[in-house]
């Protein structure tokens, strides 16, 4: 299985929108399967309000990753919806650098899902 990672967020290029300037991504892998497919489109709203299940991405390992946050005992999670891949805590809500706002097919009018 290939792990679902998004197209990489360079910083300088990041830094050329507006800090709460929503962008648009493309899902590379399996990770989050079945929920979110490869080559689906991600909307990420840099300012959203992060909760208990919500899609982020996420600075971990030196890397940005997808996952579904998770808190239980007052600590926070990335997860995968794929279990073959691993849960990781992270310190915090500063890990994370965009909540998931909508998803959409290419090509396709009717697939598009929100996630407000």
């Amino acid at each position: 299985m290939s792990e679902k990672k998004i197209i990489p967020i360079v910083d300088d290029a990041a830094s050329n929108c507006a800090g709460s300037e929503p962008y648009a991504l493309m899902v590379l892998g399996d990770s989050m399967e079945p929920e979110f497919a490869e080559g689906e489109i991600i909307i990420i709203e840099p300012d959203g309000l992060v909760k208990d299940g919500s899609y982020v991405i996420a600075w971990h390992n030196e890397e940005y990753i997808f996952r579904q946050v998770r808190i239980d005992g007052g600590k926070w999670y990335l997860q995968p919806l794929n279990g073959a891949y691993p849960t990781v805590e992270i310190p915090g809500l500063s890990a994370v650098k965009g909540v998931v706002i909508q998803k959409k097919k290419p090509g396709s009018r009717r697939s598009l899902k929100s996630y407000l």
